[in-house]
Parts: structure tokens; sequence; C-alpha cells
């Protein structure tokens, strides 16, 4: 067994890389993907150009390092391409609506009923019930809010 490793170690490294790639799909947490697909490329390398045993195991930590980094960097890129996502944030989702206002604001500060939830609003300053007003921010649970047609 040991002579046949070491008469094709290009059979080594493929079979290392699929049991990494293998014990990959159990796992989902992506740490043994670039190791394993670093394995697969010394045992390509490998078949191709023979390389003595140091020579493999530091090709296959310096390939396990590349794919690492070229990974994180693909993933910065598209962590800056993604647009902002207000899913589950019911307060964001919320900014531009308009409603109108059951109760006067009190120190520009009141509550207004959206669905089948009761929302605290604040304003600059005191409206009157029955205004028109649109939400243009959020901060915490408190939407901020001012009369439609103001600064549109």
């Amino acid at each position: 067994m040991m002579a046949a490793i070491v008469a094709h170690p290009h059979w080594f490294w493929l079979t290392l890389g699929g049991l990494l790639l293998a014990a990959e799909m159990l796992g989902t947490n992506g740490y043994l993907l670039w190791s394993g697909l670093a394995a697969v490329l010394v045992g390509v390398i490998e078949w191709l150009l023979p390389l003595p045993w140091r020579g493999q195991g530091i090709l296959f930590a310096l390939l396990t390092l590349l794919c690492l980094f070229f990974w994180y960097r693909w993933l910065r890129y598209r962590e800056r391409q993604q647009q902002p996502n207000a899913l589950n944030q019911r307060g964001v989702q919320m900014v531009g609506r308009h409603l109108t206002l059951e109760t006067a604001l009190q120190d520009g500060i009141g509550h207004v009923r959206i669905g089948d939830s009761s929302w605290r609003v604040r304003a600059d300053s005191d409206l009157h019930a029955g205004t028109h007003v649109v939400v243009i921010g959020v901060e915490g649970i408190t939407l901020h809010i001012r009369p439609r047609g103001q600064d549109e």
C-alpha cells in the first residue's frame, strides 16, 4: 500500500481532496472546501509535473492559502455589491410610508396605529390629529415623521 502511494502520489492527493470535499458536504461551514480544492490541484499538478513529497506539501499549503485569499477577496467584493436589506427589520420597512395621525402629538411624541400594531412616533413639532405624515426614519422602535408635503 505504501509503495503504491510513493509510486503514484497524485492518487494520494486526489483521494485526500475528494475526502475533504465529501466531508465539506456534510459540514457546510466552508472550512474544508479550500483545502480539498488545493489537494485536488496538487494531485493534478503532481500528475503533470512530478515533485518530491516536501514540494507537494509546500504546494498544498500555498494553494490552500491562495484559495482562502481569493475566496476572502471575492466575499468582500460581493458584500460591497449587495444592496442594503430590510428583511426582518419592520421599522426600516416603514420608511417612506404615508400615515394619518389618529391622535395629536404632545411635545412631538405620540403613537400611530399601523395594521394591528401601535408604533411610537416622533416629530419636530406638535401635530394635530388627522395630519397626513410620512415616515422619514427610524430609531430603535420610534418612527420619525414629518407632515406630508414638507420638504418633499
